[in-house]
């Protein structure tokens, strides 16, 4: 039995259009009341998922920053959090300038940028945080640095994704998370390893969690879930590794595998 669902949101959770659908949070609701334990799995900062709370009305822990904050929805309590090291930030940082990047640093939920620029503006819109200028690096790196994001063009980001690796040490973690975006967090962060720490949390083991998504941030997580599940809109590369292909995110694909797997509303309710 299923006793916690990860769910990521942009291609997953949410449909084209960025609405969660009236049937998806009925199926969510349903599971959260027969004890299942739902959880948003997103790049995202708190405050990007803060209109996604209010719509479930639930106290959920949301795993934000791909891993790196574990938080509670309403309350804010956080239950777990990883910040970079001040040498991995600046090490990213040095190669985002040789490389005409704009650094990105999320700072205790707040939105630093290196230049300010077009791209800082683009990122801020969807992460719905205003960005405000570096003043004094050493400052922030004494607070924690989050994460740190660069925003520009699919290609660019492509370019820089199968560039950056050598340069990298061991203790920094990078991936896409949307084909605009490249990321930087801590090695001991990703969204298995925060699914590892909400089980110890909450007392659930590996084989009875659900993993969703469509993104390779999301490959982790599905991987590592005892069920891991692809969105139909999910790149060939990562339903390949599924265990499960659901409905695309239009097709309330979400809602689909909780009715079939947590609420077993179909009659074919294991894998063949």
């Amino acid at each position: 039995m299923y006793k916690l669902i990860a769910v990521d949101i942009d291609g997953t959770l949410l449909d084209s259009k960025k609405n969660l659908t009236n049937e998806t949070i009925k199926a969510i609701q349903q599971a959260v009341r027969q004890g299942v334990i739902f959880t948003i799995c997103t790049g995202r900062p708190i405050q990007g998922v803060e209109p996604l709370i209010d719509k479930l009305g639930l106290d959920l822990p949301f795993i934000t920053y791909n891993g790196a904050v574990i938080v509670k929805g309403k309350s804010k309590e956080i239950l777990y959090e990883v910040k970079m090291s001040a040498a991995d930030v600046k090490t990213v940082m040095r190669l985002g300038k040789r490389l005409g990047a704009t650094n990105l640093l999320w700072v205790n939920n707040q939105l630093y940028a290196d230049p300010l620029n077009e791209n800082a503006i683009r990122y801020s819109n969807i992460s719905k945080t205003p960005p405000q200028p570096i003043a004094d690096l050493e400052v922030l790196l004494t607070q924690g640095v989050t994460k740190i994001v660069w925003c520009d063009e699919v290609e660019t980001i492509n370019r820089w994704h199968e560039q950056v690796g050598p340069f990298l040490t061991e203790t920094i973690n990078h991936h896409t998370s949307q084909p605009f975006l490249l990321e930087f967090v801590d090695h001991e962060v990703s969204k298995a390893k925060s699914l590892a720490r909400l089980g110890a949390l909450y007392g659930i083991k590996q084989e009875e969690m659900i993993a969703i998504g469509d993104g390779f941030n999301d490959l982790s997580m599905i991987k590592y879930a005892g069920l891991g599940v692809a969105m139909a809109n999910a790149p060939e590369a990562i339903k390949e590794q599924a265990d499960y292909v659901t409905l695309s995110n239009d097709e309330n694909g979400v809602a689909h595998v909780i009715d079939r797997f947590i609420l077993a509303k179909s009659a074919e309710n294991t894998l063949k």
